[in-house]
């Protein structure tokens, strides 16, 4: 069984995007809020009390430890010689990208310290899923032709 090299890179982008994204919420989340969201919002979102602080600093490194978890995987899936593997893998991603976009149009948008960034976000992961349909249509020319 042959594997497509379009698999290879995309796992390998992705994986590079999730690591970084995963480190940075890991170390450096103030900067990361003030970045993406201006002081103003970054203070509301990091909480009022040294206990709010505390406990969103504490969800902030797991997530970023998922994250950082599953950019490591990406990079070891990205070496998956199964063709049908690669195509039940880019399928699952797609959904879970679609799937955060929804989730970002209907509940994101309503939190109102998040309300300006929900659409960039969302165009955000419509990329990263067009980047698997792209592969999956790929794949399927080349499969049938």
């Amino acid at each position: 069984m042959g594997s497509s090299p379009g698999f290879f890179l995309i796992c390998l982008l992705h994986s590079i995007i999730a690591v970084t994204c995963g480190g940075l919420m890991m170390f450096y989340m103030k900067d990361i809020y003030e970045f993406g969201h201006g002081p103003e919002t970054a203070t509301k979102l990091l909480g009022s009390t040294p206990h709010d602080q505390l406990l969103i600093r504490t969800s902030d490194s797991f997530s970023g430890l998922l994250l950082f978890a599953i950019g490591f995987l990406l990079f070891m899936v990205a070496f998956v010689k199964d063709r049908e593997f690669q195509s039940f893998f880019a399928k699952g991603c797609t959904v879970l990208h679609v799937s955060m976009a929804l989730w970002r149009f209907y509940f994101e948008r309503r939190v109102e310290d998040l309300a300006f960034d929900w659409l960039r976000q969302i165009v955000g992961d419509i990329l990263l899923a067009l980047s698997w349909v792209f592969f999956l249509v790929y794949s399927w020319r080349e499969k049938y032709d």
